[in-house]
């Protein structure tokens, strides 16, 4: 009797240690980190994680494109003038013998570090300036968003031929006049996000305890807008890279002979029927790299909040 009575307490004591285990288990799960979270959800998206397995192969062929490309974006081959694709140059040549191939390679250096550094600069300057709008208020609020008011009644890319004709073609330039038209949606995106935030109640417990207002705006409040910026400044990407292949392609952006995409296809247009393929593949290039981006920035929305 007695051994079978210790038998029972054993299995009681193993049933409690099985249940608090369970328990233990499930507040790990609950306990699960906001990035943990969005970095599953995002995993989760079979298209989103396809447009960031498609931008790191792009970034990892622009970073390496010194050992891939077959030949040298500027040398010219004059036995292969306006050449089709073949074995030797797998994406045909253009008009002055150059490797298409090798030219979409180098250029991709130039469209996705013009339209990353474009989007930081619309990011960070739309997040402090939209910051201060939004949680001071007032008169400020209101002038501020007359003047956002004007500045986005003219169309970004009529403001950024505007900004290049007058500053002249070039990287910087390009990056300057890309960067302007897109500061007032930034602005007031983050403006919006800090009306929302500027009643909760632990920015009220922060003045309770006479924190400053720089602090209360870029320490307190600032983080839990970042990421919806970040969803934001990931859209705006594919719209930028789109932008400046527009302005290569009318003469105002990076001109020949550096391998920009858009600059490619102003340089094809007039061979369009005898020789597509130097439109082609550039133009493939460019849909490819914009439209990977969009599905990540879609995923990146989804996965910070599931909810919409």
């Amino acid at each position: 009797m007695k051994d079978r009575e210790e038998e029972r307490v054993r299995d009681k004591a193993r049933d409690r240690a099985k249940h608090k285990g369970g328990h233990k288990g499930k507040r790990k799960k609950k306990n699960k980190s906001q990035l943990g979270q969005i970095i599953h959800r995002l995993y989760k998206n079979k298209t989103a994680m396809f447009g960031l397995i498609v931008i790191i192969l792009l970034i990892l062929m622009a970073i390496f494109a010194p050992l891939l490309a077959p030949y040298k974006p500027t040398d010219m081959d004059y036995t292969a003038i306006n050449a089709t694709p073949s074995s030797t140059h797998w994406f045909g040549c253009d008009n002055l013998g150059r490797d298409i191939f090798s030219r979409i390679l180098y250029g991709a250096r130039y469209s996705l570090s013009l339209g990353l550094i474009t989007a930081l600069i619309g990011c960070f300057i739309g997040l402090f300036f939209g910051t201060w709008i939004g949680y001071t208020g007032g008169k400020a609020d209101m002038i501020w968003m007359r003047v956002m008011d004007v500045w986005s009644a003219i169309p970004g890319q009529l403001l950024a031929i505007v900004i290049s004709t007058a500053l002249g073609a070039g990287f910087l330039n390009t990056v300057i006049a890309m960067s302007i038209g897109g500061i007032p949606g930034s602005i007031r995106s983050s403006r919006a996000m800090c009306l929302k935030e500027r009643e909760m109640e632990y920015l009220e417990a922060a003045r309770s305890i006479n924190c400053s207002k720089f602090k209360i705006m870029y320490i307190h409040m600032l983080p839990n807008i970042v990421a919806p910026a970040i969803v934001g400044t990931t859209m705006s990407i594919g719209t930028t890279i789109m932008g400046a292949a527009g302005l290569s392609y009318i003469g105002l952006g990076i001109q020949p002979p550096s391998p920009e995409w858009g600059a490619m296809l102003s340089a094809g247009r007039s061979f369009i029927l005898q020789y597509p393929h130097m439109l082609i593949f550039p133009g493939l290039a460019l849909a490819v790299t914009v439209l990977s981006i969009n599905l990540l920035g879609d995923g990146l929305r989804d996965a910070i909040d599931p909810k919409n």
